[in-house]
């Protein structure tokens, strides 16, 4: 393999076959043999280097440079295309606007783009320092699978302990912010969306035939597929969870609006018949009953207030209070 490191390289390792790596510096040859280049496809250099190496081939190049979004698998010369949708845990940043790392891996090299900083790598990069990290390419690949698999399941159990507290805060007739729950809501679909051609994804990687993957290479692959799954049935139970939550609110929202409305219904029958009375009495016409007598106001109110009693004691005995 002779090539050189990119000058604009995230970081430059070759794996030691032992958990650790040895660092390479820029513009130095690269080795024969398990080398793992992070690139930051952003950085004009990084996208020449892309654009020209010999090391790529040409269906990969445009995919490397961030044209591509979705999960997908694409085989090409021998080596693997990978686009994987990772959890955000860039700090400022929500998890569900996940972020994309894309990378060629055959059993010689790794060369793996991104703009945003992806945590899996970092974690990767971590174990490489205490000597526990991946042995060559294909433990690389089941490693970042596993970081990527891992983090997502984290997300989705911290999504689960807000929405049960959510449920006992409903139980507990206390007030649940709508917006809360709506953002809740969106970041369980979007999250959805990506980890399930995802799962899929990596069913049908623990299912290639390539012949640098070992056998037991494809049985962690297989078994990061199926928790993979166990975390989106998850998922959707969760989606359903805030979907009835979301019904709860509405159904107190308008039992609360109909309670509201039949007691101003209630209101404006007590009150009908003195609102009449007192509008008939309000003409300024000659011959209403006392009004010259001295206590015929008293009188006057002295018969609404029985009047709105017996209306209330009557309402009251059919229950319509």
């Amino acid at each position: 393999m002779s090539h050189h490191v990119p000058l604009a390289a995230v970081l430059a390792l070759r794996l030691d076959g032992e958990g650790g790596a040895d660092p390479l510096l820029p513009g130095a040859e690269l080795p024969e043999q398990d080398v793992w280049m992070h690139l930051d496809y952003s950085s004009p250099h990084a996208y020449e280097w892309i654009k020209t190496s010999t090391l790529l081939p040409d269906g990969v190049r445009e995919s490397l440079q961030g044209d591509s979004s979705r999960p997908k698998l694409v085989k090409a010369n021998g080596g693997m295309l990978l686009t994987l949708r990772c959890i955000n845990a860039n700090e400022g940043q929500r998890p569900d606007h996940m972020v994309a790392v894309r990378f060629y891996i055959n059993d010689r090299i790794i060369v793996s783009t991104r703009r945003r900083r992806v945590h899996a790598v970092e974690e990767i990069v971590q174990d490489l320092a205490k000597r526990m990290g991946p042995l060559n390419t294909a433990d690389w690949l089941v490693d970042l699978c596993e970081h990527i698999t891992e983090q997502a399941g984290d997300f989705i159990d911290e999504l689960q302990e807000k929405i049960a507290l959510l449920e006992e805060h409903l139980l507990n007739e206390r007030t649940i912010d709508r917006v809360d729950l709506a953002d809740i809501r969106r970041q369980l679909i979007v999250s959805r969306r990506y980890l399930a051609p995802q799962r899929d994804l990596f069913s049908r990687l623990a299912n290639e035939k390539i012949g640098w993957l070992e056998a037991d290479d494809l049985r962690r692959l297989q078994e990061i597929a199926d928790r993979l799954g166990r975390w989106l049935e998850d998922l959707d139970s969760s989606i359903a969870r805030t979907s009835l939550l979301a019904d709860e609110i509405n159904a107190r929202l308008t039992e609360a609006m109909t309670r509201r409305t039949y007691i101003m219904s209630i209101m404006a029958m007590v009150f009908l018949p003195a609102t009449f009375l007192t509008g008939l009495f309000g003409v300024n016409l000659g011959g209403i009953p006392g009004g010259n007598s001295a206590i015929g106001f008293l009188v006057f109110v002295s018969i609404l207030a029985s009047l709105i009693t017996g209306l209330a004691i009557w309402l009251r005995l059919h229950r319509w209070l």
